[in-house]
């Protein structure tokens, strides 16, 4: 089959794995719903296999066509990384970096990605906020080139990490509330607070949970979220409290009317960095890793910080 087909016979694939939806995808490719799936039966009958389960809409992949979805997006893969790599040969990186970033990771990501555009002005940034569990998966599947996660125990080994700093706590609380003056705040004391924080799917919370059930406590929030800009929206509405990470001060700030407190205690003290496959990097993650090796992220985002509970001590 020609080239150029079959590329992009496999982009069609790769948007329905990304989609699940028909009709979703082809907005995706820019074509009709029936040239898309006509597109996935001539590759199929190009590859005597069945890759996708049909009803009256889609209904998953068969055994050979995961198998197909994951050679798609290495292949896809390959030739962007091609690409990029005849553009640096003029000094010209013109390919898409793609971020997969916990959403504790989102805030100060700037940090990271401005001075990759100043390298690389003529790249491309795309930041996706995603739990620690699908950045592995979607690296090991060659969807995203770098994860902006965690780094812990439970980092795999197939993986290579670049730690960039280590988040701490604070309470965000509303001025005149009754743990507003305190110099510090004790986990017993949140109990009884209307706590907004991320939900249990992601893993700041389940280290702000283990924190807590350390020190006796048992954290009882009465709004939860999967996003940050979420949480910080309705701890600024008023009446609401939260624990935040002090990196989340270098993109929010305090909003107005609201103080922070520290926490009583060491408390957790988490990495973050970025983690790439142990596999040659693709052209856009070396470009990236090259770049975060000139800088001081923790060193800023600690400035930040300061300047932050300074402004409203």
């Amino acid at each position: 089959m020609a080239a150029d087909i079959l590329i992009r016979q496999l982009e069609y694939v790769v948007a329905l794995a990304r989609e699940e939806h028909f009709g979703r995808a082809a907005v995706a490719c820019h074509v009709s719903q029936p040239a898309l799936s006509a597109g996935v039966r001539k590759l199929e009958r190009e590859l005597g296999v069945t890759i996708v389960r049909r009803g009256r809409r889609f209904a998953g992949f068969t055994e050979e066509g995961r198998r197909v979805v994951a050679w798609a997006h290495r292949i896809l893969a390959e030739r962007d990384g091609l690409r990029s790599d005849l553009g640096r040969m003029h000094d010209q990186l013109t390919s898409t970096l793609r971020i997969g970033a916990i959403p504790t990771a989102v805030p100060p990501s700037p940090l990271v990605t401005i001075p990759f555009r100043h390298r690389h002005p003529q790249s491309r940034v795309r930041i996706e906020a995603l739990p620690s569990t699908e950045i592995l998966r979607r690296l090991d599947g060659f969807e995203i080139d770098v994860g902006l996660t965690y780094i812990d125990q439970h980092t795999p080994e197939s993986t290579s990490a670049i730690p960039l700093y280590r988040e701490h706590y604070l309470l965000l609380t509303p001025s005149g509330g009754e743990l507003a003056a305190r110099e510090v705040v004790r986990w017993t004391d949140l109990g009884a607070l209307p706590l907004c924080m991320l939900d249990t799917s992601m893993q700041n919370r389940r280290i702000l949970d283990h924190s807590a059930a350390a020190a006796g406590a048992r954290l009882a929030p009465v709004v939860e979220t999967n996003t940050v800009d979420s949480l910080y929206a309705h701890a600024a509405s008023g009446g609401y409290s939260s624990i935040i990470a002090h990196t989340w001060l270098h993109a929010f700030g305090i909003p107005a009317g609201m103080t922070t407190v520290p926490l009583a205690g060491p408390g957790p003290r988490p990495t973050v960095g970025i983690v790439t496959g142990r596999r040659p990097h693709s052209i856009a993650a070396q470009a990236l890793l090259e770049v975060v090796g000139g800088l001081d992220v923790a060193a800023e985002l600690d400035r930040s910080a300061t300047a932050a509970t300074a402004a409203t001590g």
